[in-house]
């Protein structure tokens, strides 16, 4: 059985509040994209290694042990309450690790559906999204894989009216790691005075000076080199750019195809989607 997890972007993000425990409440909208992993997942016949699954990770990895990956971390936490039986895992991952994509999740909520599916264990959506949300805040969005609103700490869900099917995605991601705890010390928390929905619902071209990450600041005050990417979207074009998250990665929304962009961002991973 081989399922191919899906990206997302954030688009705009304010950080609204300190909470008591540390954490920090948020707007944000999460957007699926067409930049997908691919998941391979198998019976083991024979040769069943002690742990009780075998993983192997190709392409853009990050390290690590199994124990740490989270389709390993979402096959186990099945695994604890139903008869599963000991599985394999090739993970391709095409989606950048360290970019605000939410790579790691959406493998992991994807590794749930097919697990429910394969073995017909008769999970609804919400049963899915309380496992998913063990895996991180973010993780359940991925179950539905619709556009949302999300508050609280990423993990509260508003189902938000937004299509930008049709629109070209540019996404940069520079070889710069950002530390998302660093991110949030150096925002202040402040809220908004319109919503993320209601600034969504006017004409795209009105974003560039309404949308607004808050991490964008101090990010791009330490790593001119974002910041430097999302000029340049502008200026080849787009209707609209911005980091996804507290990054590294950097995307921007044009009406037709972008040329020369391998050339333009030689050192990058440039991916180049027309939006479904």
């Amino acid at each position: 059985m081989i399922f191919y997890p899906n990206a997302k972007i954030n688009i705009g993000l304010n950080v609204v509040a300190k909470r008591p425990d540390g954490y920090h409440d948020l707007e944000t909208v999460f957007y699926p994209i067409n930049l997908q992993d691919a998941i391979e997942m198998n019976v083991i016949e024979d040769d069943i290694p002690m742990c009780g699954y075998r993983l192997k990770v190709t392409g853009n990895t990050l390290g690590g042990t199994p124990e740490d990956n989270l389709v390993i971390k979402a096959y186990k936490l099945l695994k604890s309450d139903y008869d599963i039986p000991d599985l394999s895992f090739n993970v391709f991952k095409h989606i950048p690790t360290g970019a605000g994509l939410g790579g790691g999740s959406a493998d992991a909520a994807f590794t749930i559906k097919a697990i429910n599916d394969k073995f017909r264990l008769g999970l609804t959506d919400a049963d899915m999204e309380k496992y998913a949300s063990i895996l991180g805040a973010d993780c359940p969005f991925f179950i539905k894989n619709r556009p949302v609103m999300a508050t609280g700490i990423g993990n509260v869900f508003h189902p938000i009216q937004l299509s930008l099917k049709g629109m070209h995605l540019l996404l940069i991601k520079p070889d710069v790691y950002v530390s998302t705890a660093d991110a949030y010390r150096n925002v202040t928390p402040k809220r908004p005075q319109q919503s993320l929905p209601e600034l969504l619902a006017r004409p795209i071209e009105t974003w560039k000076d309404t949308v607004k990450n808050d991490f964008e600041d101090s990010v791009f005050c330490k790593y001119p080199e974002i910041a430097a990417i999302k000029d340049k979207l502008y200026d080849m074009g787009a209707v609209y750019a911005a980091m996804s998250g507290s990054g590294s990665s950097v995307f921007g929304f044009f009406k037709e195809p972008v040329a020369y962009v391998d050339e333009t961002f030689a050192g990058y991973f440039c991916r180049q989607r027309e939006l479904e």
